[in-house]
């Protein structure tokens, strides 16, 4: 037993290297961001102009967090406990904004966060928490109970909508719909859409299978008959059922929560689900393979238990995450966080890894060709506008037929021309919504652009002129013993100088320290300078002389 657990240990730490070397272009990296109790965020309240900027801004910081980790996916939890964080008229505003149940914030918090992740080429999920509505005597439960009081049952402590009742079904597709016909948000993500674990009265299985399926049903037809691009999603129990050979300990989605997540997708009533896969090992690996196989073609993105590294919790070795990312992975499965506080406090370098290592690059969320196939028509018009220290690219002329009120842009760079936008490490900007885009000069590289619709089918590319862009010649000031670097280095994000002979050979590679750069052990001659980033991508700074 020891021996085979040493081998599987070895073969799954070389998946882990194999995975770090590729990168899907395709594949979803998501995060719950949980506002219940301001658990992720937030984590002070907006009672004033000020106090809601603050609120503001402590959103803005987890997402450049989160983009800087190439996260692409958030799960915003929108509607927690028969409450809401935006202004709706069916439910009551949730306290965890204002502190105080049933107070407006001062500002549209769903309508913020999807503008403000659109702007860092992330999709926003609405995330509803459909059956559990909180303490019987809690805030949202209360005022639910005034007037759909039938519509409720009570265990314990804790009050639940009836997933018996065709009424739940009705109130729960009315609140989606009014996400889905208010916001541009780009899917409606259901939690908890299953028998609670502490009903009381016995289920029959096949009758709870068909009430939930009812449910995931009725949602499905108002939300696509209003924005059939939005994309349903849920978050089903981690184990889909018993295996052949291996044993669920009584904890699956089918058989004890009653939720048939197999027949969802294969009858396209679900385009994605997020399994909470927060076990390790053999409770983990068989079930995750298990989903890959029943996804009927839909996206599958397992959710991972990061939270299980902290100490307080059961205190994981990193590597039991890092290990389920890369199987994952050589499965053509997505991954998700739980919860995101998790992952931008670095528990046990889980960001660092994510960011600096597994995600290096970006990556486009997988298309939906079960709804929609059809490609957008490529921009048909591309300009580069080069001024000091930055170029502007700017395009137009792609078409769409989708239906969508508007496409997105992805831009690519490399050094060689055509730019292959099939390779993820040429992605530099995904899902732009406006047809322009600025960043610092770029020598000696070429870039592409394609649209895409909100099904995500990607056009072909337009690729830009294959004349190089001309930067101007700038010499590095140097006294022949040192080369100080320019002031706005620091803004292409390097980390080392490499020096490039005439040639184009590397003679020398030096880390970036105090903007001085030791040059003595170099001859006399012509040299280029570079920066190189964490991605490996450089940037020209300039030319070197040196003549002593």
């Amino acid at each position: 037993m020891k021996r085979l657990s040493a081998t599987l240990a070895s073969l799954f730490f070389f998946l882990s290297l194999f995975s770090q070397s590729s990168y899907p272009k395709r594949e979803v990296r998501a995060v719950w961001l949980t506002t219940i109790g301001g658990l992720d965020w937030p984590h002070s309240y907006a009672q004033s102009s000020t106090s809601a900027e603050r609120q503001k801004q402590e959103l803005r910081q987890l997402l450049d967090r989160y983009r800087r980790a190439n996260i692409n996916t958030v799960l915003l939890q929108t509607r927690i406990r028969a409450t809401v964080i935006y202004p709706s008229q069916i439910e009551p505003w949730d306290g965890c904004l204002s502190g105080l149940p049933g107070k407006s914030p001062g500002y549209d918090a769903l309508q913020f966060a999807i503008d403000e992740c659109h702007k860092r080429g992330m999709e926003l999920h609405a995330w509803i928490v459909t059956i559990p509505i909180g303490k019987w005597d809690a805030y949202g439960c209360r005022q639910l109970r005034r007037h759909r009081h039938k519509m409720l049952r009570k265990a314990g402590a804790e009050g639940f909508m009836n997933p018996e009742l065709p009424e739940t079904a009705d109130y729960l597709a009315d609140l989606c719909a009014e996400v889905t016909r208010n916001y541009d948000v780009d899917g409606i993500h259901l939690d908890y859409i299953r028998y609670p674990e502490t009903w009381p009265a016995k289920v029959n299985k096949a009758q709870g299978r068909a009430h939930i399926t009812h449910i995931v049903r009725a949602v499905h037809e108002r939300v696509k008959a209003l924005k059939p691009w939005v994309k349903l999603s849920c978050a089903p129990i981690g184990k889909r059922d018993d295996l052949t050979r291996f044993w669920s300990h009584g904890w699956n989605a089918y058989t004890t929560v009653c939720q048939d997540v197999q027949g969802w997708m294969r009858e396209g009533w679900m385009d994605e689900v997020f399994p909470m896969m927060y076990f390790k090992d053999e409770q983990f690996y068989p079930f995750a393979i298990d989903w890959a196989e029943s996804a009927a073609g839909k996206i599958v993105a397992p959710g991972l238990g990061i939270y299980f590294l902290h100490p307080k919790e059961k205190n994981w070795a990193p590597d039991v995450i890092t290990r389920e990312m890369a199987v994952l992975r050589q499965n053509g499965l997505g991954h998700a966080f739980f919860r995101g506080k998790f992952l931008t406090d670095n528990v046990k370098g889980i960001y660092d890894f994510t960011a600096d290592r597994f995600d290096l690059y970006p990556a486009l969320v997988p298309s939906m060709p079960w709804l929609y196939a059809r490609r957008p028509a490529a921009p048909t018009r591309f300009q580069t506008v080069e001024s000091a220290g930055s170029i502007t690219l700017r395009w137009s002329g792609a078409t769409d037929h989708s239906g969508a009120p508007y496409l997105l842009y992805n831009v690519y760079a490399s050094s060689v021309y055509p730019v292959d936008v099939v390779d993820a490490r040429n992605l530099i900007a995904p899902r732009l919504t406006t047809p322009y885009l600025q960043i610092p000069s770029a020598a000696n590289r070429y870039f592409a652009v394609t649209a895409m619709d909100r099904y995500g089918n990607e056009s072909e590319p337009l690729q830009m002129s294959e004349k190089r862009l001309s930067p101007t010649l700038t010499f590095l000031p140097t006294d022949g013993r040192t080369l100080r670097l320019p002031d706005d280095v620091k803004l292409v994000d390097a980390e080392y100088v490499v020096i490039e002979s005439m040639t184009g050979t590397i003679v020398a590679t030096r880390p970036i320290q105090a903007g001085i750069i030791h040059v003595s052990m170099l001859k006399n001659g012509v040299y280029t300078v570079r920066t190189l980033d964490r991605k490996h991508v450089t940037h020209r700074l300039g030319m070197l002389i040196l003549k002593r």
